[in-house]
């Protein structure tokens, strides 16, 4: 299971946006470039998290993209679900289960379990934890 090339983008341009701080805009031409994304991709992801409340957009001379809230309140769930939707790794996990075993299946609950905490530890890390790991590393 691999996140797409659209999710991955979309945080590391929201981690981008998490450094320069709240208030601070960037153009989106100088977030393509720093982050070595696709302009033209990169303006579809930035209108997705605008949409999700994640990310601000102005245009015009002073306009630019910012966060929406604090780094610390916005997950890596949020961002990833935002641009790929809900995270499910196999279709019998989902709500409406397509499983021809139902109970009886015994892979459900594995699936269902790793599901749920892939789900967990990407809803508890925040863009804040990651700006710390990257002062580590540098």
């Amino acid at each position: 299971m691999q996140i797409t090339r659209q999710a991955d983008y979309a945080v590391r341009a929201v981690l981008y946006l998490a450094h320069l701080g709240t208030n601070e805009r960037a153009a989106t031409s100088t977030v393509a470039e720093e982050q070595r994304i696709p302009p033209s991709f990169l303006a579809k992801i930035i209108s997705q998290l605008s949409i999700a409340g994640l990310l601000h957009t102005s245009r015009g001379a002073r306009g630019g993209v910012t966060l929406a809230r604090e780094p610390q309140d916005i997950s890596l769930l949020e961002v990833i679900e935002a641009i790929d939707g809900p995270i499910q790794l196999n279709e019998c996990v989902g709500e409406d289960s397509l499983c021809t075993f139902d109970d009886d299946c015994p892979l459900r609950p594995v699936w269902s379990d790793a599901q749920n905490e892939l789900v967990s530890r990407l809803k508890k890390t925040n863009f804040a934890q990651l700006m710390q790991r990257n002062k580590v590393l540098a």
